[in-house]
């Protein structure tokens, strides 16, 4: 018990204890740690996703690539620090108040649009993003391109998950995992909720991702929040949620372990899923004497997404163990460019002042 507890305190240390760094250093390098490796349009965008990625601790931005290099040591301090032309680096604002607001001229964020039409300036291309539920961040081709006439005054909405989708799904006997009871899952447009699924249904072709999925109502959750899915299929035996783009047509198959359904934007769903673990992207653990207290800990800590509860403990067979996660949910483009008359931004629903 003692080992655990000293663990979480550790654990705890590197993690929430530090004090707010929010200074950047510029044309200088954190090299090596490197944890993940993201597109961002500049330094201070890089700052907040290392922010929200559970493990990161400091950051390195390279600048003409638009690359964000996330990055943790178990220390909790960068093992090299060196001068490099080009590249800022800093620490998570994990215990700062961060903002979103710039927007960016001359640069544009290539995919994920869903929604295109035609605006006056980007203040209203910005605003239509803010005004909708699914929009995350924005591309506006401004009145001055030469080359792209037909494109002039376009506004591109585009979407990135802001609903928290575990990385990883597993079958294991001694775990217990589950959601915040807090998590808005999913934007409210209706007033009335309604489950539609299929049991041994299979919606053939026309995926558009593939994600990992606990049960089919979580399925359905990760539907219901992309502004693209018309359908979905999850297949039980590996945990894999298809979500699927065919709003002409929906065709049926047999298929055992699978069920199909359809999106339902108005329910939220918070499940208990017992004999299934969450691995990665913990936060911090403790250890906790059942799994209700779990699930009340994640609820009221405000990083927390969701949990996994250890009913056993390799540290004490007495032990159980709530491990608090998070991923990142902030506004990610897939790829930042540069390009001349466009102006990119993120919705002002994550601009706080």
């Amino acid at each position: 018990l003692h080992f655990a507890q000293r663990l979480g305190e550790i654990f705890c240390l590197c993690f929430y204890c530090r004090r707010c760094d929010s200074g950047l250093r510029l044309n200088w390098d954190f090299p090596g740690s490197d944890i993940k490796i993201l597109f961002s349009p500049d330094a201070e965008h890089c700052q907040f996703l290392c922010t929200q990625e559970a493990p990161c601790l400091f950051w390195a931005f390279i600048g003409p690539d638009c690359l964000c290099f996330l990055k943790a040591t178990s220390s909790g301090k960068p093992e090299k620090q060196n001068p490099k032309q080009g590249t800022t680096a800093g620490y998570s604002l994990k215990s700062c108040t961060p903002s979103l607001c710039k927007v960016y001229e001359n640069v544009d964020f290539p995919g994920a649009d869903y929604r295109t039409f035609f605006t006056v300036d980007y203040k209203a291309c910005q605003k239509a993003c803010t005004d909708d539920p699914f929009c995350q961040f924005f591309t506006f081709l401004n009145g001055n391109l030469t080359n792209l006439f037909v494109l002039r005054y376009k506004c591109h909405l585009k979407y990135s998950w802001s609903v928290p989708r575990t990385p990883a799904v597993r079958a294991l006997a001694d775990r217990i995992s589950g959601f915040s009871r807090k998590l808005q899952i999913i934007p409210s447009s209706q007033t009335v909720c309604q489950h539609t699924l299929f049991p041994n249904t299979d919606f053939p072709g026309y995926d558009i991702e593939v994600h990992q999925a606990g049960s089919p109502e979580l399925c359905q959750v990760l539907c219901s929040a992309h502004p693209l899915c018309t359908y979905f299929s999850f297949v039980s035996n590996k945990f894999k949620c298809y979500l699927k783009n065919n709003p002409n047509q929906m065709v049926p198959k047999d298929a055992s372990g699978i069920t199909s359904g359809l999106p339902s934007r108005s329910c939220p769903h918070v499940t208990t899923y017992v004999g299934v673990d969450f691995p990665y992207s913990d936060i911090r653990f403790f250890p906790l004497n059942n799994v209700e207290s779990c699930e009340n800990a994640c609820t009221s800590d405000p990083s927390c997404q969701f949990y996994s509860y250890i009913t056993s403990s390799k540290f004490n067979n007495r032990c159980r163990v709530c491990y608090l996660k998070r991923v990142i949910t902030m506004p990610a483009p897939p790829r930042v460019t540069n390009l001349a008359d466009a102006v990119s931004g993120f919705t002002l629903r994550n601009c706080f002042l």
